[in-house]
């Protein structure tokens, strides 16, 4: 137990509870501390680092609540087994079995993609610069990437993905046991990496305009290290926040030591207008657009902007990481936003993807089946047994993603949500329209009254 006790004390750089929690979190990664060892009591720890008995326990709540510690019977407390990431999205895409329409993914359409050849052929010379020590951000593809920001915000980066961008961020701000508020229902990856990073994950209920604010502002009490949203289309309901929300979102937040990290992942392929809490908040605003939906997935590539004191340890995250995204790439980005002709087809794209949504929309609407939001690739079905709507597609070829993946609470029952992405439904729309709207109606309410 001295040893234990050794290993908290090299490591612990404040004696409060979040500094505590830092302690045991560093001695479990640098593996002096190891799944199932046992923690010594809250008043032996206590004393031995002249801490408060309340401050200990106030620090064991915080690992409780992340995973990182469990109270273990006669054992008494023990550093929990190293949790699996990604449980929640790999749930999200398995299949049982071959289908013939994969409406699960929520990628985009790869024929409605532009195509790269033409603006790769203008890269008459590739070569690019090679030292460690350049920019890492292309002052053209800067340029470029301003002309439709939401807001003036202080630097631009560029990174690989929005989930890069997310991992960055949550490395660099969040520390195990901060609350975070995220949307419910929220995206799958998002919540493995949260719960990874040891956060507490708090839901908010998604309405048609945006987050549920009444909700937002009951749970300030908290001191909620982060908010995350989705302004545009938002995965998994295609709902859009309101202008008018965001400015009311905004006002809640101002003055708190809380920042707003905005996922825009739907990009130019959204119909609506580029909106940030960034022009009301610019201090507090982590704003990621991703240009993997409109250009391509391969590029990799997403732009992240935000204040210099959010940026520095994210620059400083990724400069003894990644270091820079590959600047081949962001001259292919810069010529494909340049490019007139691959302007045209994005905004061909965008208004296909908008069509494509509607008529599956409105094929439901005829069901008397009603869905959330207005934009994106994906729309949120509600279903009477989640389970047997999947397995009901499934049957027939079309493959659908099942809702409690993307709930941020326990789900109970068997009512639920599917995901469909409509973005894929490039015909027989009404055809499948039908078959989603029977899955809906499937399951134990079917079977009773046959």
């Amino acid at each position: 137990m001295r040893a234990v006790i050794s290993s908290l004390e090299e490591r612990l750089d404040a004696p409060t509870a979040k500094g505590l929690a830092q302690a045991v979190s560093r001695a479990i990664r640098d593996q002096a501390l190891r799944p199932g060892d046992q923690l010594p009591p809250i008043r032996q720890l206590a004393a031995e680092l002249m801490m408060s008995p309340t401050t200990v326990s106030a620090a064991w709540q915080l690992l409780a609540r992340s995973g990182t510690i469990r109270s273990d019977g006669r054992r008494g407390t023990t550093v929990a087994p190293t949790a699996r990431g990604g449980e929640r999205y790999s749930r999200a895409l398995r299949h049982e079995s071959p289908v013939q329409l994969d409406l699960s993914t929520g990628i985009p359409d790869g024929a409605l993609l532009p195509p790269l050849v033409p603006v790769l052929s203008t890269l008459h010379d590739p070569a690019t610069p090679s030292s460690y020590l350049d920019d890492p951000v292309l002052h053209d593809l800067r340029t470029e990437l301003a002309r439709d920001w939401p807001y003036a915000a202080d630097d631009l980066l560029v990174v690989d993905g929005a989930m890069d961008a997310l991992d960055l961020i949550t490395r660099a701000l969040l520390r195990p046991g901060d609350v975070v508020l995220v949307e419910d229902p929220g995206f799958p990856p998002l919540l493995d990496l949260l719960e990874d990073r040891g956060a507490v994950v708090v839901g908010v209920p998604v309405q048609q305009d945006g987050l549920d604010l009444a909700r937002v502002e009951s749970l300030l009490a908290r001191r909620p290290a982060a908010v995350v949203i989705q302004p545009r289309g938002q995965n998994p309901t295609g709902v859009s926040m309101s202008a008018e929300k965001a400015e009311h979102l905004a006002a809640l937040l101002r003055g708190h030591d809380c920042v707003v990290v905005e996922d825009d992942s739907s990009g130019p392929i959204a119909t609506s207008e580029p909106l940030s809490l960034g022009a009301w908040i610019p201090d507090q605003v982590l704003h990621v657009r991703s240009y993997s939906k409109s250009h391509g997935p391969d590029l990799r590539i997403a732009a992240l902007s935000g204040p210099d004191a959010l940026l520095a340890p994210i620059r400083h995250a990724r400069a003894i990481g990644q270091g820079w995204t590959s600047r081949l790439l962001q001259r292919v980005l810069t010529a494909l936003l340049r490019d007139a002709e691959c302007a045209q087809h994005i905004e061909r794209a965008r208004t296909e993807y908008a069509r494509r949504r509607q008529l599956v929309v409105d094929g439901l609407s005829r069901h008397g089946i009603e869905v959330p939001g207005t934009e994106g690739l994906n729309i949120w079905v509600p279903v009477r047994d989640e389970a047997a709507a999947v397995l009901r597609l499934a049957s027939q070829g079309i493959a659908v993603t099942p809702g409690s993946p993307f709930s941020v609470g326990q789900v109970t029952g068997p009512e639920g949500h599917v995901r469909v992405t409509t973005g894929l439904v490039a015909e027989r729309h009404d055809e499948i329209a039908d078959l989603i709207a029977d899955a809906a109606h499937a399951g134990a309410w079917t079977a009773q009254h046959r």
